[in-house]
């Protein structure tokens, strides 16, 4: 049974213990799993995997594709209102719960979010900043790439995720034979000099309410993120700036829901890389170093209650555990690593995902160091990282 919820000038609020539900299983959906139940709420999982992290913890898991329409009417019956762990849901599902129960990130931003053409031509619109880029949907279109626009990176317009889909062109040539392996819409991105990478995390409820975590500076290892900062090592006018670009960002989008914006400091100027409809991998230091994390801003978002103070009361650095770290030494047979290399260091926080199986590059876990300093917190952080066994 759905609980009542409260009407009148304001929008609604889904008050517990309402069940939610959420189309992803992964780790983003399992600390949301934990968020809802903190705050009373129950969650039902939809994810085609038996052994999907969120689906463990879940008051439910069902076991289907996110299209499934005899999963997608069960949502809709059961749940009072619904939300998503990654942007590669189809929209049409989304779309299709969107007319029974609230949906947030609704469908429409979504689809930007989930498409690099439309990302861009959505950012370009309404006047962000962007590297400069072309929209390359056939092969002969490359053709209007002058030198200038190398070297580039050539990036699949859908379905590419910690540098999946992405490749490195020194020219023409090399960006054509690129764009007929990925055989699908691309955007050529050219490449810039960047002075750092960083990202905004923010919530916004159905009433305008919006809630920006600090700027984060993010280092990438192989496309996949290794070490997010917060505060980045910037600029308070670059901070409070890049803050204020996420917020134009979500509301242009009319976004609900929590969203990350990932940003290339270029010169001292901030130009848009990209936007993640969802909580995000740089945003895990909120667990620890925060007032309210990201997740529990998601289930505010979503129930439209008033959101969380988003202070950052540590400094906080992050570090993802890939599943590398279980294959250590060439050994074939993966092997869980010594945690107490990690354990041992008291203002350490270690986050597991509970994933079945390691695989190479995939994210099995985090740990955050927590400090009064900036510094001392990425020194220590460097050395934990290195003594669990991460390679350069």
């Amino acid at each position: 049974m759905i609980p009542k919820v409260i009407t009148g000038m304001i929008p609604e609020i889904i008050k517990a213990p309402a069940t939610l539900a959420m189309l992803g299983g992964g780790q983003l959906g399992r600390f949301f799993v934990t968020a809802a139940h903190e705050l009373g709420y129950k969650v039902i999982v939809l994810d085609p995997d038996p052994d999907a992290p969120a689906g463990l913890i879940a008051d439910e898991h069902i076991v289907a594709a996110y299209d499934d329409p005899a999963a997608l009417e069960q949502l809709a019956n059961r749940c009072a209102a619904a939300t998503t762990e990654f942007e590669n849901v189809p929209a049409a599902a989304l779309q299709k719960l969107a007319k029974k129960i609230p949906v947030h990130p609704s469908a429409e931003a979504v689809a930007i979010a989930q498409n690099r053409i439309a990302e861009k031509r959505f950012l370009g619109n309404n006047g962000f900043a962007t590297a400069p880029f072309l929209v390359i949907e056939k092969a002969n279109e490359l053709t209007s790439a002058g030198d200038d626009m190398f070297p580039a990176i050539l990036k699949i317009a859908r379905f590419g995720y910690d540098g999946k889909g992405q490749a490195r062109v020194k020219n023409i040539s090399e960006a054509q034979q690129a764009f007929a392996e990925f055989n699908a819409p691309c955007v050529l991105e050219k490449m810039v000099k960047l002075d750092l990478e960083v990202s905004v995390v923010l919530a916004r409820n159905s009433r305008g309410e919006c809630q920006s975590f600090t700027l984060t500076e993010n280092i990438h290892h192989h496309g996949i993120l290794d070490i997010s900062i917060a505060p980045a090592r910037t600029s308070t006018t670059l901070l409070a700036k890049a803050e204020e670009m996420a917020k134009q960002v979500a509301q242009a989008l009319h976004y609900v829901g929590v969203m990350a914006v990932e940003f290339f400091i270029v010169n001292g100027e901030l130009l848009i890389n990209e936007i993640a409809p969802r909580p995000h991998n740089s945003g895990h230091y909120t667990l620890d170093g925060c007032i309210t994390h990201q997740f529990e801003q998601q289930v505010r978002a979503l129930c439209n209650l008033p959101l969380g103070a988003p202070r950052l009361h540590s400094a906080s650095v992050m570090v993802n555990l890939l599943g590398d770290l279980w294959f250590q030494e060439n050994s074939d047979e993966g092997r869980e690593p010594d945690w107490a290399k990690l354990n041992n260091i008291p203002n350490l926080k270690l986050h597991l995902y509970g994933k079945e199986s390691a695989r190479p590059g995939r994210k099995m876990g985090h740990f955050t160091v927590i400090d009064s300093d900036v510094a001392e917190a990425v020194t220590t952080a460097l050395a934990a990282r290195k003594a669990i066994g991460i390679k350069d």
